[in-house]
């Protein structure tokens, strides 16, 4: 047997292993942890199919990865089920599946794959064992990654710059070499391209390769010209197809290339000038100058002699190629021509050179021109002489002294040029001049002059000495504002360190005395900060405009002359108002007492709120949330009404919950409670409960002993308060002796008076008034009470005649009496010790009457429950008051309100 299972055992192994089986699955990139892929159980068709739950086959089945690799952080893998659930660990497809490697990315027998059948597949592989051996199997699972548009276009480079050629013909196409990446996969990857300005003479299409690749390219529309506009910018945007369309941006500069498309032309096509015979070599003459549109060596002109030009003419004018500057180069003497005509070519690359003619007039000289020689008082540099601006009037700048080489001609001088100078002869010398100021001179006006002293003879012969006047600045401009006041607003509640302006002054001095810095006034409250540099005024904290609704303070701008000027301007901010305030009632909760049958739509009481907002914000609203069918509230003035009388004995308060609302956007509300107290009005008589009829009567034995209760009248008023104290009296009697009988005006309790006789036997009828202590008017009710004085009832049909007819009863108006408060008497100041006494005595001699009242009462009441166990038959309805007394019926309080 041993060695038979040692020869089967390995084939079954074998055959086992060899169930291997394929599950496909797919699910889109970045997914929460927890998701469902797959059940592997359900899908392999396991036990679990046919009813069998994994976890009750013995033993269990179980799933595990063989090798948690790469791929196995991605997913989870529950053991006992075979769910396979996505990981905290997110699945990005751009990460996993590089399309261009098109590599397998391995870890133990889970990988990261993107090699499928489709280019745009990525898959997740995983090898999943199942157990026991009986149910054994690997499984490889394949997840598909599938692309979502989760990354947008970009582009490599932030700048792409194109040059097109100037001569460049319409629909000419230029590649633009970076085009923008998208890692996302087929429809989600760049689409289409566009250019946000496109001059009217550019348009893009886009090419795709064999490999999928899109290439934008630059379409040429119109005519360009580089000497027009040589440069175009605009911004490249490149779109994706996913839903919604993801966008990515890079700048476009387009260059427009030179070509050689311009000639060089002369300004002027001739040029007279004048040259003295006495002039030494290489004195200068005249500069032409052509100008040539184009750029580079297409604008590279060259000066040269037109082949007209005698050589005489060429031989004393040296002509330079690059500068067009002529000079002398020989001297001149008596042979030399008196007028040259030079004739200049303008030459430039494979353009007709441009010609300008330059005519030379030689004046022969025979004398020795006159002379200037200066000296400089104020400060000179080669030529140039520098003053302070705000220098005074008068300022004298050099001395010039002017004579003729030969001593044989009068010379004279004038200044030539404009501004604030003066040239004058400084007398007693006949050959001296002096140069000064006639005005404070302003550097901010003009910074540089330039003047000309002039020496002329008697013969025309001149001279001119130009001299140069630098206006040096000083610190006489103080900043100046754009604006004096500056006026800005900023809504509450705002950020910290929220942006308000930015200041700007200038100031006209230069350098370092022009340079402004911004300071806060010392007004200014310290959350407010203003940079010194850049002028840029900010709050640093929350500004609450129910706190403070306006701010105004002084800023300075100091310049950095020495000493510093400075110039100051106002601020003024308003706090512009948010709803953050809700409504806001003066108490939370209100109390009003109204007298019930109140008249409708009368005014119960106001209902103050207010609102801290401004404006819309503060304007509030109010409305009863409930009781609505019954109240009303005035929103404008908080006046709360009822719509109809109210009546306390229907319902004694009402709560109403009253909510306020602002006019905010969005709208802030607030509620407060209203209690509402009806008073009681006296509007209810009495009601009589007991006797419930004027019919009934009640048996009354002649052995009654005097004191002895015999009824009582009972009623209710549905008032509260005094209007609800009711009084007893006895309005009317007829009797055989009507007066035995009282009541007590309190309880209504009646009871006997004196004893009964043999003639007192008969029927009495006590008229009783049931009176309330309402104010302003007390109401009443009456009610008949029927007793039947007799040891017995034989003849109910008689005494029911003798209640039927109407009794003739004198009513009596005697108001009853009840002590509603104590009574307080004045003590007197006497000695209290004889009161003391006194009523010591009096207070046991009541307890000695107490307690033998109590021992009496207590045997007659058994005598009278003997007699009442013999008479039951006749104790007709008016017996029915000890049921009476069982309801309830509480002692009344009665209060001063």
């Amino acid at each position: 047997l041993l060695l038979f299972l040692l020869f089967v055992g390995p084939f079954n192994c074998f055959a086992s292993y060899s169930r291997a089986t394929e599950l496909f699955y797919s699910l889109n990139e970045g997914l929460p942890a927890g998701v469902l892929i797959g059940s592997l159980a359900r899908d392999l068709r396991l036990p679990t199919a046919g009813g069998q739950h994994p976890l009750s086959l013995e033993p269990p089945l179980s799933f595990t990865l063989a090798s948690h690799g790469l791929g196995g952080q991605y997913v989870q893998l529950d053991n006992r089920s075979g769910e396979l659930h996505t990981s905290a660990v997110e699945i990005d497809r751009e990460a996993l599946c590089v399309e261009s490697s098109g590599a397998t990315i391995f870890g133990g027998s889970a990988a990261v794959s993107s090699s499928s059948p489709s280019p745009e597949s990525c898959l997740l592989l995983l090898d999943v064992l199942v157990l026991p051996q009986e149910y054994f199997r690997l499984v490889k699972v394949k997840i598909a990654i599938r692309d979502v548009n989760d990354n947008a276009p970009r582009f490599p480079v932030p700048h792409i710059r194109l040059s097109v050629p100037e001569n460049a013909p319409v629909n000419t196409r230029l590649a633009i070499e970076h085009p923008a990446l998208d890692p996302d996969m087929g429809t989600n990857g760049v689409q289409t391209y566009r250019l946000r300005d496109n001059y009217g003479v550019f348009t893009l299409d886009v090419e795709e390769n064999e490999n999928g690749e899109r290439t934008p390219y630059l379409i040429v529309m119109g005519a360009l010209d580089r000497e027009t506009q040589d440069e175009y910018v605009t911004v490249i945007v490149a779109e994706d197809g996913g839903t919604p369309p993801l966008v990515g941006s890079a700048t476009l500069t387009i260059g427009i290339s030179d070509i050689n498309d311009n000639c060089p032309q002369f300004n002027d096509s001739q040029l007279n000038v004048t040259l003295y015979g006495n002039s030494s070599l290489g004195t200068h003459v005249a500069t032409v100058h052509a100008v040539d549109m184009d750029l580079g060596s297409n604008a590279q002109i060259t000066y040269s002699y037109s082949q007209k030009v005698l050589q005489p003419s060429r031989d004393l004018f040296r002509l330079n190629e690059s500068t067009g500057g002529i000079t002398l180069s020989t001297k001149v003497d008596g042979d030399t021509p008196r007028l040259h005509r030079l004739i200049i070519l303008g030459n430039g690359p494979g353009c007709i050179p441009a010609v300008i003619t330059v005519l030379v007039t030689v004046i022969k000289v025979m004398m020795r021109p006159p002379e200037v020689v200066p000296r400089f008082i104020a400060n000179e540099v080669e030529g140039v002489v520098f003053l302070k601006e705000l220098e005074p009037i008068n300022t004298p700048i050099a001395f010039f002294t002017i004579k003729d080489p030969d001593e044989k001609y009068k010379v004279s001088c004038y200044l030539d040029g404009d501004g604030p100078f003066r040239l004058s002869p400084y007398k007693p010398y006949s050959n001296e001049y002096l140069l000064e100021t006639t005005k404070p001179l302003d550097f901010e006006t003009q910074q540089l002059y330039e003047i000309s002293v002039v020496a002329w003879n008697s013969e025309g012969f001149h001279v001119k000495k130009v001299i140069k006047v630098q206006v040096l600045d000083d610190n006489d401009n103080s900043p100046v504002f754009s604006e004096q006041l500056i006026e800005l607003s900023i809504e509450e509640n705002n950020v910290p360190n929220a942006f308000l302006t930015k200041l700007h002054a200038t100031d006209a001095d230069s350098g370092e005395r022009g340079q402004v810095s911004y300071f806060l006034g010392p007004d200014a409250p310290s959350y407010f900060a203003l940079d010194k540099t850049t002028g840029v005024l900010t709050v640093s904290t929350q500004l609450d405009r129910e706190e403070k609704e306006k701010y105004r303070y002084t800023v300075k701008a100091v310049d950095s002359g020495f000493p510093p000027r400075e110039s100051i301007a106002t601020v003024t901010i308003t706090v512009l108002d948010k709803n953050d305030n809700s409504p806001r009632f003066i108490n939370k909760d209100f109390s009003f007492f109204v007298p019930e049958n109140f008249p409708g739509f009368g005014e119960i009481g106001v209902i103050s709120v207010t609102d801290a907002d401004a404006g819309q914000n503060g304007w509030v609203a109010l409305s009863v949330l409930n009781g609505s069918d019954i109240f009303v509230i005035d929103t404008g003035k908080g006046v709360l009404r009822a719509k109809v009388s109210l009546d306390r004995e229907q319902q004694s308060s009402y709560v109403l919950w009253i909510e306020a609302v602002d006019g905010g956007d969005p709208a802030l509300s607030s509620t407060a409670k209203i209690t509402i107290l009806l008073l009681d009005i006296n509007d209810n008589p009495p009601l009589v409960l007991f006797p419930q009829s004027n019919m009934s009567y009640l048996l009354v034995l002649p052995s009654t002993l005097p004191g002895s209760p015999i009824t009582e009248v009972y009623a209710v008023d549905k008032d509260t308060g005094m209007n609800a104290v009711i009084a007893y009296s006895i309005i009317g009697r007829r009797g055989p002796r009507p007066e035995s009988f009282r009541i007590d005006p309190k309880t209504g309790n009646i009871t006997l008076e004196e004893s009964l006789m043999q003639n007192d036997y008969g029927l009495y009828r006590l008229l009783v008034k049931v009176s309330d202590h309402g104010y302003p008017e007390p109401l009443h009710s009456t009610v008949m009470v029927n007793l039947f004085v007799n040891d017995t009832v034989s003849n109910e049909s008689y005494i029911e005649s003798l209640l039927r007819k109407e009794p003739d009863i004198s009513v009596e108006e005697k108001q009853p009496q009840i002590s509603i408060e104590p009574t307080h008497k004045k003590m007197e100041s006497a000695s209290c010790m004889p009161t003391l006494v006194a009523l010591s005595i009096i207070s046991l001699g009541s307890i000695a009457l107490v307690t033998g009242m109590g021992i009496y009462i207590c045997l007659r009441k058994g005598k009278k429950h003997h007699r009442a166990d013999e008479n039951l038959e006749v104790q007709i309805p008016l017996n029915g008051r000890i049921n009476l007394h069982m309801l309830e019926k509480k002692p009344m309080e009665i209060s001063n309100i």
